[in-house]
C-alpha cells in the first residue's frame, strides 16, 4: 500500500508542477498586458505573482528557497561584472544587488 501512496504523491506533485507552469505563462501574459496599459498596480501584482510562482515551482522540483536566493545573488554578481559596458543595465543590476544585500 505504501507504493500506491507514493505513486499518488508523485502524480499529485506532477499536476501541481504543470499547474504552476501554466500559471507562469498566464501571469507572464498578464504582465505584458499590464505594461501596455501602463498600470503600476497591475504590473506590480503580475511581477510579484511571477516571483512567487518561480519559488514554488523550484520547491516542487526539489530546489529550496535558499538555493534560489543564492543563485539569484550569484547571477547578479556575475551580471554586474559582465554588464560594465551597459551603464544603465549595470546600474539597475547593482541597485538590485544592493537591495537584496540589505534585505537579507
Amino acid at each position: 500500500m505504501a507504493g500506491k501512496n507514493r505513486e499518488i504523491d508523485i502524480t499529485q506533485n506532477l499536476r501541481v508542477i504543470e499547474w504552476l507552469k501554466a500559471d507562469l505563462v498566464d501571469t507572464t501574459g498578464a504582465l505584458f498586458k499590464s505594461l501596455l496599459k501602463k498600470g503600476d498596480e497591475m504590473t506590480s501584482d503580475a511581477l510579484a505573482a511571477i516571483i512567487i510562482i518561480c519559488y514554488l515551482l523550484g520547491k516542487r522540483v526539489g530546489i529550496s528557497f535558499t538555493t534560489v536566493d543564492t543563485c539569484i545573488k550569484k547571477k547578479l554578481t556575475t551580471s554586474v561584472e559582465n554588464a560594465a559596458e551597459l551603464k544603465q543595465w549595470n546600474s539597475d543590476l547593482a541597485d538590485l544587488q544592493q537591495y537584496l544585500g540589505k534585505k537579507r
